[in-house]
């Protein structure tokens, strides 16, 4: 959850203590509130048992950070030295995968690609996905083979609504047997 959402959720639960103190019942609280009947229930068990503390947010859920924040500044450090300055020279490009690779290798702790990828957001890094480009690549060639020898090899192709989407014809209503799929249709039925 977002910063913003667990500000708003705080809110949310300190206007639900106001609202309990003024003895509102947890069901008017809920519609006032927008919120589950259930939450406000549960929000009001809390309450009672230990007032608008209780209902205060207890900081972001999840599990804690296995790399101190030493170890954060290292690796942010490492990322910017660049793949190549820890091994990967074919292109320049930091993956989740990795930044993954890179933690168990530096600090000894195993994180999963979506782990990495989640605490290179919050090092201010965004997980790419590398280009497959050739590094040599003359984009002036490129364009001048698409409009001249692509044009060649494609062919003028087919004229606009000269094909079908199916080759068969379907039968006249008069053509079907009496045993057949749709015989019958719009005759009464007995």
């Amino acid at each position: 959850m977002t910063p913003a959402g667990r500000r708003r959720r705080e809110s949310v639960r300190m206007q639900a203590a106001e609202l309990y103190e003024q003895e509102i019942k947890p069901s008017e609280v809920a519609r006032r509130l927008r919120v589950s009947v259930k939450s406000a229930y549960h929000w009001h068990q809390l309450w009672r048992d230990g007032g608008r503390k209780a209902l205060a947010s207890r900081g972001p859920s999840g599990s804690r950070c296995r790399l101190s924040p030493r170890c954060l500044e290292k690796l942010a450090a490492y990322l910017d030295e660049g793949p190549a300055a820890h091994g990967w020279v074919e292109d320049q490009v930091w993956t989740a995968a990795r930044v993954a690779t890179l933690i168990g290798r530096k600090f000894h702790v195993s994180y999963s690609v979506s782990g990495a990828t989640r605490l290179m957001h919050r090092l201010g890094f965004s997980p790419q996905v590398p280009a497959r480009r050739v590094a040599e690549r003359d984009e002036q060639a490129v364009t001048a083979w698409k409009e001249a020898t692509w044009a060649e090899v494609k062919g003028p192709g087919r004229p606009a609504g000269a094909t079908s989407a199916s080759r068969t014809k379907q039968g006249s209503p008069g053509s079907r047997h009496g045993d057949e799929p749709g015989a019958g249709e719009g005759a009464p039925r007995s």
